[in-house]
């Protein structure tokens, strides 16, 4: 499979314990970062014309993977 930009893993550098802790630990953490790859791996079909879409639809997956995301970061921090 192609390299998918936007893991996890490269948009939280060093923090991979720390995600499978919280993925394990936490069913919330887990629902989040589920849907955040889903999300993800639906843009970079898209990008990649796997699953074209229209520009509406990428721009609010590309928002939803933005407040993922966010919601993941705050966790990470907490």
């Amino acid at each position: 499979m192609a390299h998918t930009p936007h893991e996890l893993s490269e948009e939280f550098p060093g923090e991979q314990e720390k995600i499978a802790k919280l993925s394990a630990d936490s069913a919330h953490f887990a629902k989040l970062a589920d849907e955040y790859h889903e999300v993800n791996r639906a843009i970079h079909r898209a990008e990649t014309d796997v699953e074209p879409t229209d520009d509406l639809h990428m721009i609010d997956l590309r928002k939803r993977r933005m407040i993922l995301k966010d919601e993941i970061a705050a966790l990470l921090r907490a």
